[in-house]
C-alpha cells in the first residue's frame, strides 16, 4: 500500500489552507471512526475525498466544520483552530451536507440572506443576488423552500454555503439524487470558484467526478487514510494498461517463451491481452512485439484500454481489506 504523504508543500506550491494533524474520533460505543488522520488541504484546490459507506468521510467533514469534536488531534483552518478558535474557523468554511435541511417555511431570499447574516455579515443583496443568479435560483426567490422539488432544495443549501463568503467550501455528497443539469451546472460553478481562489473539498460517490474535478485525491477506508496523491500522478502510478491483440489463428496455449510477459489468452483462443502499467508502456510493448514475431504470431487488429479511478479506488480499498 501506498504511504500517506504529508509533506509540505514545494516551491511554487499553495500552502495548505485546512491542516488536519493525528485526528482520531472514537464513540460511546468504542466505534474508531477516524484513527490519526494527518492531511494537509492547499488553498485553491478541489480535493476529492473518496470512500465506500461508513469509511469516514462525513465524521472527517463534521469535525473540521465544527459539528463534533474530536477525541484527538486538531484542525486548523486558515490558522484558526476549529476548537480553540472557532468562530473565527467556522466563518471560513461553507458547508453543503447532504441532507436538504432547511426552513421549510422561509423564503429561497430570507434563508440565503439569514445565512450570510448568522456569520455576521452585514446585508449585501447584490451579493445575494448574484449567487442565485448562478444557481438559477433568482426566479425562486420569493418562494417557500417547502414548495421546491429536491434538486431546488440543494441548489439553495448550495447557496447558503456561499452566502458569507468563505474560503473553504466542503460538498458532501452534492450531486447524490440530483438530476443532470444540476449536476453540470454545479460543476461549472465549483471550477469558476476554484479560479477565484476558493478551496474546494468534495466528497462524491460518482467517482466519474473526482476524476473530472479533482486536483487531488484521498481515499479512505476504515477511519484510514489510506493515500493522497495528485490525481494525474495516481492514474499514472496506479493505473493499468491492457492491450488485445486480434489474433490470425487461435491458439490452444501461450508458448513457453512468452511467459514473462503479463499475458492472457482471450476470445477461444483467438485474442491476447497483454497487461502493463504506464511507466513501462513503451519498452514492454515494443519487446512483446518482437516476442510474438519471433513466435511467428500474427495478428490482424489491436486496441488498448486504461483502467479508471473507479478501478484504482476499488482495489487500494480490496487490497486494505
Amino acid at each position: 500500500m501506498q504511504p500517506v504523504s504529508t509533506r509540505p508543500p514545494l516551491p511554487g506550491e499553495a500552502p495548505a489552507i485546512v491542516s488536519i494533524s493525528g485526528l482520531a474520533k472514537t464513540y460511546a460505543n468504542g466505534f474508531h471512526a477516524l484513527k490519526g488522520v494527518d492531511l494537509q488541504i492547499r488553498k485553491g484546490e478541489i480535493f476529492a475525498l473518496l470512500g465506500p459507506n461508513g469509511a469516514g468521510k462525513t465524521t472527517l467533514i463534521s469535525i473540521v466544520c465544527g459539528l463534533s469534536r474530536p477525541t484527538a488531534g486538531t484542525v486548523l483552518v486558515d490558522g484558526h483552530d476549529i476548537i480553540g478558535d472557532y468562530r473565527a474557523a467556522r466563518t471560513r468554511i461553507g458547508l453543503v451536507p447532504q441532507e436538504l435541511a432547511t426552513d421549510a417555511f422561509e423564503s429561497v431570499w430570507a434563508t440565503v440572506s439569514f445565512s450570510r447574516g448568522l456569520f455576521g455579515h452585514p446585508a449585501n443583496p447584490a451579493r445575494i443576488e448574484s449567487i442565485l443568479r448562478d444557481l438559477s435560483l433568482w426566479d425562486k426567490r420569493n418562494a417557500k423552500i417547502m414548495t421546491l422539488s429536491g434538486g431546488m432544495k440543494r441548489r439553495v443549501l448550495i447557496a447558503k454555503a456561499l452566502a458569507h463568503e468563505p474560503k473553504v467550501l466542503f460538498l458532501d455528497e452534492p450531486t447524490a439524487g440530483v438530476d443532470v443539469e444540476l449536476r453540470r451546472d454545479m460543476w461549472k460553478m465549483v471550477r469558476r470558484l476554484r479560479d477565484e481562489g476558493m478551496t474546494i473539498i468534495l466528497t462524491t460517490h460518482y467517482i466519474e467526478e473526482a476524476e473530472d474535478m479533482a486536483d487531488r485525491i484521498g481515499v479512505i477506508n476504515k477511519g484510514e487514510l489510506v493515500l493522497v496523491e495528485e490525481k494525474r500522478a495516481l492514474m499514472r502510478k496506479l493505473g493499468k494498461k491492457q492491450l488485445t491483440l486480434q489474433l490470425q489463428a487461435p491458439l490452444q496455449a501461450l508458448p513457453p517463451a512468452l511467459a514473462g510477459y503479463a499475458l492472457e489468452l482471450a476470445d477461444g483462443g483467438n485474442a491476447l491481452v497483454y497487461t502493463f502499467d504506464t511507466q513501462g508502456e513503451a519498452t514492454g510493448i515494443a519487446s512483446l512485439m518482437r516476442a510474438l514475431n519471433e513466435q511467428g504470431i500474427d495478428f490482424k487488429d489491436l486496441h488498448s484500454s486504461e483502467s479508471s479511478l473507479e478501478d484504482i479506488f476499488v482495489s487500494l480499498v480490496r487490497e486494505q481489506a
